[in-house]
């Protein structure tokens, strides 16, 4: 047996204790859980033993229910899937019989509770174990408070904590892990990290300067094919991928669905035109399923070649089999998605695992600004691959208010038990040792009282807290049981012209600057009941080619950014492209003296770098604002417009001096901060803390004005 394995034997087998497997994608952690479960379900509950075992998509249940049932089925433990296309009379053998493995979603648990509520205690009589398949995909989302919630929820139900086994691939802090997986006693969580296998890594990183489209140089060119209208350097890109690529299964990772059908279409372009088989498919969350489940199949086949240019839809546990390699087109979203990409690649034995990435900078002009000119998105990407090499990925963020789950799950209680008291949904709660224990009494109090006059709750005269004529049909909709929502667009419009949409993570106020379709506006108004965002053109710089593509970068990784452009070493997994274009980078870090001077004037913007993640320069962006600056997070930047360095930093001073901010105050006049489902039901000083404990880093905040106030002092 493997390491894990061996490990998880005595710390499972009597289920006795939560245990936490952390080992590399296809180390065995599914049979290092359930060959002890399996062993203590046959040895001390074969008629009535349940597990509970919890995964985060329907297709990683699918998976797993063939991989379960194979194993299962000679030791006549049945395997059941529950899901929305799992046909009913296999559900309804569940439910007159619940015993076995039960695979299922936290939205579909939720649905049990929700439906069956007077059924639960009967159907998770038997319950001996609850396993959490990709652990690490919940940890601080509103979908894993959802899943903490239920889990709380199953053990109240069952009369006793149920020991929980968490299954992860990528933890970055398996203390924090420990804490999400049982809140209440994380210290007595038994952790089993499994040792490497020393497998080698094959890394390199390519970089190209952007070329512009064909059709630019040629207006008149007829009948222009999609190799004349994309940027000549991703042409580029997309020919080196097909040359590096055919022959071999593999994954490549741009960073948006728009570039995933680009480079998709471009590579089947390649093999139509060697007349060849294709051998690339598009894997994204808005293609239909068939298109998806085709792809998949071409993976895991084997019988052809066959890479899927895909988002994030294939970082998780699908079983694809092994793939060559891993490509990343752009900076990754985090180390830690990274490290879980990479855990593809290589896993037949004496293979090695191969990353190749490909970053694409701007031509650099007399008005570039900081970032293009520090080469921001290839710093970031051999930083990340340094932090990935050195055994480091972000730990997940924990904590925070997450008032939007607290309101569905104060309804979906109230649904389980046909009514409930308030006392009883605060003793379930958010009292002292429940998932949402942040919360004051005075505050939830007021939440329940903000509900019932958005008609989600009523109270009968015995205190009775029913559903309210809303929160009836709500509850009574499928979508209820998803806690999250997808990041909703906002339309931009300028002078009543629309000038697109995107979707708007960051706290947006009026006079703040964005970035949109190569161009810097300034916003006039923002309406976030109608998702609109009323810009005008600003008269600031040219703004970065890099834009982060939306992922929020941790302060270890700006950190290491700071030391690769400081550093004159060479790095190993360069081509000739990229070592060319991290020499522009380090010469105009050493030229702007950045390894003392934190504030860069140009014209009429200062440059603002703190080295810091984007939970920090967030905050930072909005104190700035409410000291009246136009301020706005750009990544490695925070660029401020119509403003002196005299005046930024009397405004740093003055942010130096709070001994802590109210974020109620500081979101005043930010509108899009209802970002989760159900924010729009909470009290609006509520959903700013929320979203402010989730999204800013306001301490990390003061700590860098102060830390940049002292240092110009000195200088």
């Amino acid at each position: 047996m493997r390491d894990a394995q061996e490990q998880a034997i005595p710390a499972l087998i009597e289920a006795d204790r939560d245990v936490i497997v952390a080992a590399a994608t296809a180390a065995g952690k599914t049979e290092a859980a359930f060959f002890p479960i399996l062993t203590h379900l046959l040895r001390d509950a074969p008629e009535i033993g349940l597990v509970l075992y919890i995964c985060p998509l329907k297709a990683l249940i699918n998976d797993q229910w063939g991989r379960l049932n194979n194993l299962c089925e000679s030791l006549e433990v049945p395997v059941v899937g529950w899901h929305g296309d799992v046909a009913a009379n296999r559900k309804h053998q569940f439910l007159k019989h619940s015993r076995g493995v039960l695979l299922i979603t936290p939205e579909s648990l939720e649905a049990l509770f929700v439906m069956r509520g007077s059924a639960m205690p009967g159907l998770m009589g038997g319950l001996r174990y609850i396993v959490v398949d990709e652990l690490h995909a919940f940890i601080g989302s509103e979908r894993g408070k959802q899943l903490q919630s239920l889990l709380h929820r199953v053990d109240r139900i069952a009369g006793h904590p149920v020991p929980r086994v968490g299954l992860s691939a990528t933890l970055g802090d398996m203390g924090l892990a420990a804490r999400f997986l049982r809140p209440s006693a994380e210290d007595k969580v038994h952790l089993i990290v499994a040792q490497s296998g020393g497998q080698e890594l094959k890394i390199l990183l390519k970089g190209y300067t952007e070329t512009p489209p064909r059709i630019e140089s040629e207006p008149n060119l007829k009948n222009p094919e999609l190799e004349d209208v994309v940027p000549g350097s991703v042409v580029e890109v997309a020919a080196h991928l097909y040359q590096a690529l055919r022959g071999s299964n593999n994954l490549v990772f741009p960073n948006s669905r728009r570039s995933v059908e680009i480079y998709a279409d471009l590579l089947r372009r390649h093999c139509e035109r060697d007349s060849v088989p294709n051998e690339f498919w598009a894997h994204h969350g808005s293609l239909a399923k068939d298109y998806r489940e085709e792809a998949e199949r071409a993976l895991k086949e084997g019988t052809r070649p066959a890479t899927a240019i895909c988002t994030t839809t294939l970082e998780l546990g699908i079983d694809i089999g092994s793939v060559k390699s891993i490509c990343q087109v752009g900076p990754s979203p985090s180390v830690a998605s990274l490290r879980q990409r990479l855990g593809r690649s290589g896993r037949r034995k004496g293979e090695s695992a191969i990353l190749r990435g490909y970053c694409i900078e701007p031509i650099l002009g007399p008005k570039s600004g900081v970032s293009d000119n520090l080469r921001e998105g290839l710093v970031q990407s051999v930083a990340m691959i340094r932090l990935l090499v050195g055994g480091w990925f972000e730990p997940p963020r924990v904590g925070g208010i997450h008032g939007s789950t607290l309101v569905q799950q104060i309804l979906s209680i109230i649904a389980e038990r046909g009514g409930a008291h308030a006392k009883e949904l605060w003793e379930a709660l958010t009292a002292q040792g429940c998932p949402f224990e942040g919360l004051s009494r005075e505050d939830f109090f007021l939440l329940l009282k903000c509900m019932g006059e958005r008609h989600l709750v009523i109270q009968d005269s015995s205190g009775l807290l029913l559903h309210g004529e809303i929160g009836e049909k709500l509850v009574n909709h499928y979508e209820f049981f998803a806690a999250f929502s997808s990041d909703e667009e906002f339309r931009l419009v300028c002078d009543g012209k629309a000038l697109g949409s995107l979707p708007v993570t960051r706290p947006l106020v009026p006079e703040q600057r964005i970035i949109f379709a190569g161009r810097r506006w300034r916003v006039l108004e923002v309406d976030g009941d109608k998702k609109l965002i009323v810009v005008s053109p600003d008269k600031g710089g040219a703004p970065p080619t890099f834009d982060g593509s939306g992922a929020m970068v941790h302060d270890r990784v700006r950190q290491e950014m700071r030391a690769v452009l400081a550093s004159s070493d060479k790095v190993p997994f360069l081509d000739e492209g990229a070592r060319t274009l991290l020499a522009e980078g380090r010469s105009y870090y050493q030229h702007a003296g950045l390894d003392a001077n934190h504030i860069l004037e140009r014209g009429n913007e200062i440059g603002l770098l703190t080295w810091h993640g984007d939970w920090v320069n967030d905050a930072l962006a909005l104190l700035l604002a409410r000291h009246g600056l136009q301020a706005s997070n750009e990544g490695l930047v925070v660029n401020i417009t119509g403003s002196t360095k005299k005046r930024v930093l009397e405004a740093l001073r003055d942010i130096a001096e709070l001994e802590n901010i109210d974020p109620v105050f500081l979101l005043n006049g930010a509108n899009n901060t209802l970002r989760e489902k159900w924010d729009w039901a909470l009290p609006e000083a509520i959903a700013r803390r929320s979203f402010a404990s989730l999204c800013l880093d306001l301490a990390g905040a003061l700590k860098t004005a102060r830390g940049i106030s002292h240092s110009e002092i000195e200088r």
